[in-house]
């Protein structure tokens, strides 16, 4: 197992994450918020590729990788996700797993694959606002699949018996991210992680993401006052999470939604080169 990166409350790997979290012990985690590769073939013709040219925006610039983001590769990362969940989960812990809405109904087939090693608790509908990417019926929703350890529910700390299973636009300050051609190609706003989190956990337990991409997951749970376990196979990907996550213990807690309106602020203080903690506007 690769030696680890800490940064205040976050742990950090480069490598692959059934490698490096093979090598930690049994429940470990108190909660898991990840956002596998949904398998869509990224580099080999997917509109996310590129699409500044397909929507008449400007050329699209280099091909964005996603590592494992084949058909069956993406396969294998969930189905060992599932598998491997309820080893590493604390008692009382759950598995948000976000997923794509369509048109492959992958979240149909991860929810059967999460539910033969995992109790399924609900599909979390996330409506990013109009209009997403496509045609006809346009891509304008993702999926967070959560399922629970066997053995008891998993925790649950909102009193108020209003949580939706829809979370609407702009809801819990979370916003949709348009990324830009030097971004990650499907970048998650660190306030989806944090509206989980809250539901799911309590300050000072430990979130893991085996996906973590730039760390949005990661932000998000420091900002909570969680600890932070996150593994990333990409190098570039990793070394700017690194940096978010320095960024992020840095601020300490924050409030959930953003400080300020990024339309009124200046594009190097909104975005603070790949520092970015707060959602782009839709």
């Amino acid at each position: 197992m690769s030696q680890p990166v800490i940064i205040g409350d976050a742990t950090l790997y480069l490598g692959d994450a059934r490698t490096i979290c093979a090598g930690l012990p049994d429940g470990f985690a108190d909660m898991i918020f990840t956002d596998p590769p949904y398998g869509h073939n990224n580099n080999d013709g997917d509109l996310i590729n590129r699409w500044e040219a397909a929507l008449g925006r400007g050329p699209s610039g280099d091909a964005r990788a996603i590592s494992g983001d084949g058909a069956e590769s993406a396969h294998e990362l969930a189905e060992w996700l599932f598998v491997e969940a309820p080893r590493m989960l604390a008692k009382g812990g759950c598995c948000c797993c976000c997923g794509g809405g369509g048109p492959d109904p992958q979240f149909a087939r991860w929810s059967l694959m999460m539910d033969a090693n995992l109790d399924f608790k609900q599909m979390v509908v996330w409506d990013k606002g109009p209009m997403g990417m496509g045609w006809h019926y346009r891509r304008s929703y993702e999926t967070v699949l959560v399922g629970q350890k066997r053995g008891g529910a998993c925790k649950w700390y909102d009193s108020s018996d209003a949580v939706e299973n829809v979370i609407r636009p702009g809801a819990h300050g979370i916003r949709k991210i348009i990324p830009q051609a030097d971004d990650h190609p499907t970048p998650k706003p660190p306030a989806l992680a944090r509206h989980f989190v809250r539901l799911h956990t309590l300050p000072g337990e430990t979130i893991l993401d085996p996906f973590m991409g730039r760390a949005s997951t990661g932000v998000g749970a420091l900002l909570e006052g969680r600890k932070f376990i996150g593994c990333e196979v990409d190098p570039s990907h990793f070394d700017i999470a690194c940096r978010r996550l320095l960024e992020a213990q840095r601020q300490g807690a924050l409030p959930l939604d953003r400080p300020q309106d990024a339309s009124s602020r200046s594009d190097d203080a909104r975005r603070q080169g790949d520092l970015l903690l707060w959602d782009e506007p839709p």
